[in-house]
């Protein structure tokens, strides 16, 4: 299994990391995405893949935070670095956080200018869109944006379809088993189009809960009762999705 957006540079690890990724090996976690939200992210993400084989990074910057020159800095090391990178986040947009048009408008400049780097290192996109779903999907549509995962979606089943016609994938959490919104879109998403994530440390089964990379092992289960399949057949089929998105991942035939 992969967990394709989780955030493994937060401090809540600093004293147990490496137990934390020990866990999701012996739970199957072959491989963890660790998404940024900082330029300070980035730079840990990177040291820290340097450590562990399977952790790989994605470098973006969280949506609410606004800041043209920080966002420069990450897009020139993305554009420089791409090789050392699995994706660009996370990335996109946050209504529910910025209120404002003004700021608003300022996010979706900065956001379009990751699915223009996103076109041009052929990077795949990891995405936020609390509360900005069909607006996230419209303007990644607009863009042509070609390798996109949209993490944790909140939006509407049939703000999603769109994003499915054109190859999209959507990334479900452990926190599916307590959001009737995650149930209701994995009920009308094909299999093809979804992917595992944990979002770590937080969307955990409990709220005020640390989450971790092993509790992957939660949203498949989950996955698989919605569909009414076989959890390893969601298992394969996921996998699969996860490396026609993210095919720099290195990983045996036989999963």
């Amino acid at each position: 299994m992969i967990d394709t957006h989780t955030h493994l540079c937060d401090p809540v690890y600093s004293t147990d990391r490496a137990m934390v990724l020990a866990h999701a090996r012996a739970a199957g976690v072959t491989h963890v995405i660790s998404v940024s939200e900082t330029l300070a992210d980035v730079i840990f993400n990177l040291k820290l893949a340097e450590i562990h084989p399977e952790v790989y990074v994605a470098a973006g910057l969280y949506p609410a935070n606004l800041d043209l020159d920080e966002a420069q800095q990450i897009i020139e090391i993305i554009d420089k670095g791409a090789d050392k990178l699995i994706a660009i986040g996370e990335v996109g947009l946050d209504y529910w956080v910025v209120k404002e048009e003004e700021e608003r408008a300022i996010q979706r400049a900065i956001f379009r200018s990751f699915i223009d780097l996103s076109l041009s290192t052929g990077l795949p996109l990891n995405i936020h869109s609390r509360s900005a779903g069909k607006v996230v999907v419209e303007l990644l549509l607009e863009k042509g944006a070609q390798r996109v995962q949209l993490h944790a979606f909140d939006g509407k089943a049939s703000s999603a379809m769109p994003a499915v016609e054109a190859g999209y994938y959507f990334s479900i959490p452990a926190s599916i088993v307590r959001s009737k919104q995650k149930q209701k879109l994995v009920k009308q998403l094909p299999l093809n189009a979804i992917l595992l994530e944990t979002d770590s440390p937080v969307l955990a089964v409990d709220p005020d809960a640390r989450n971790e990379p092993a509790n992957i092992t939660i949203a498949l289960d989950a996955i698989a009762e919605i569909k009414n399949e076989d959890p390893e057949v969601v298992r394969k089929v996921v996998t699969e999705n996860t490396l026609q998105l993210y095919k720099g991942l290195k990983i045996d035939n036989d999963f």
